[in-house]
């Protein structure tokens, strides 16, 4: 049974936490040349970690530790439920919540026109497994990564924290690393919170001897007062492939979507071996796989004609040509967010429709910068940079 949608780190949501302080946080560093460049110059933090056989290792968390080591740059920390929250703040108002280990972007506030603070971000607190509090929303990261036929592909999804740049005047940086498959790729996870934008950067170093293919999106859930008062514009004469809704720990979808056939990681994953040449080995099993793709996943192929789209209707929609940027006005709201991206080439769009109440916990719309139908292939050495920006044009 669900709860209800609610502000995620109000006075009310943290009070049915209790605050635990632990031992030590344990990040590690890669030195390797490529990223010279995001290491922090005048500190290093590099704590051993223990060798546990196909155990991820997820070490304590010390909160004193974390405050003393990383004051001056406009975070502060607080344990919830297990995770740790890590909160940016600049002067201006602008805030964002990052709960690590899960690297799930909770909260971006910012100033207004009017002069005021608003919610960007949509999350729900839903009941999980054992009665568990399960969060879903605000902006994550859902990628797979994989090589041969016979290596079981892997998600970033266990993050540490890695190293925090700037000042609250001005810009904050946090850094995380994935734990993850670490004798496959070196991946960090680079959140950075300025005046007027939040950017969500994934960086992606192939250690392997073999290519590494990486498949995914960014998942950014934007609060609106609902779809009906919401518009996307400057996607006319944008290609467009309609799938069933992405599916992910984080995604949130209503009940009537819960019964699709939701396009997830594995089935992804599943298809793109055959349509890249992994997993065929000539023309016929490749049109065998395309016919299976297309039994598996509905597909429409078209063209936007609308460049002032309203999101009305439930729609679950990869555009293939559209513009690095484009604008989201809610007018119910009376707000804007203009999504960008880059180092991907596709743009995920999914409405729930107006069929639910006008700011209820499904008046929401997801976009996300994207790699869904093509990969990105990185060859031994190869480093890769991707991500997705959220720029508030109210001030």
């Amino acid at each position: 049974m669900s709860m209800a949608s609610c502000p995620l780190f109000s006075a009310n949501f943290l009070s049915g936490f209790s605050k635990r302080p632990t031992n030590l946080l344990l990040s590690y560093q890669t030195n390797h040349p490529a990223f010279s460049s995001l290491q922090c110059n005048n500190k290093k933090r590099d704590f051993p970690l223990p060798k546990v056989a196909s155990i991820p290792y997820q070490p304590p968390i010390n909160v004193d530790y974390l405050e003393g080591e990383f004051s001056g740059h406009g975070v502060t920390f607080e344990i919830v439920n297990g995770s740790c929250v890590a909160k940016m703040v600049l002067e201006n108002g602008s805030a964002v919540s990052l709960m690590f280990p899960s690297g799930l972007i909770t909260s971006y506030k910012a100033p207004m026109w009017h002069g005021g603070i608003m919610e960007l971000l949509h999350t729900i607190v839903c009941e999980g497994k054992d009665d568990d509090a399960l969060i879903q929303g605000g902006v994550s990261l859902a990628f797979s990564c994989g090589g041969s036929e016979n290596e079981v592909p892997w998600s970033p999804c266990n993050w540490s924290l890695l190293d925090i740049r700037g000042n609250s005047q001005d810009s904050v940086q946090v850094e995380l690393i994935s734990r993850d498959g670490a004798d496959m790729a070196d991946v960090r996870y680079i959140v950075t919170l300025d005046k007027s934008v939040l950017s969500s950067e994934l960086v992606v170093l192939n250690t392997k001897s073999s290519s590494l293919q990486l498949t995914g999106s960014f998942l950014s859930h934007l609060t609106v007062s609902t779809p009906d008062a919401t518009y996307a514009i400057g996607l006319e004469g944008s290609d467009f492939f309609d799938r069933a809704p992405f599916s992910s720990n984080f995604v949130i979808v209503p009940p009537e979507n819960s019964q699709e056939n939701k396009f997830s990681l594995g089935q992804l994953w599943s298809q793109m071996r055959f349509l890249s040449g992994l997993g065929a080995t000539n023309e016929q099993n490749a049109d065998e796989a395309n016919s299976t793709s297309r039994e598996s996943v509905v597909q429409m192929d078209g063209e936007e004609d609308d460049n002032y789209k309203q999101l009305t209707e439930k729609m679950s929609r990869y555009y293939t040509s559209a513009p690095t940027n484009f604008t989201v006005i809610d007018r119910g709201r009376r707000n804007s967010v203009v999504a960008g991206r880059h180092g991907l080439n596709e743009l995920y769009l999914f409405s729930p429709g107006s069929r639910h109440a006008y700011y209820s916990k499904y008046a929401y719309i997801c976009i996300g910068a994207s790699a869904m139908l093509k990969p990105i292939i990185l060859e031994p050495g190869d480093v890769w940079r991707g991500g997705q920006q959220l720029h508030n044009p109210n001030m």
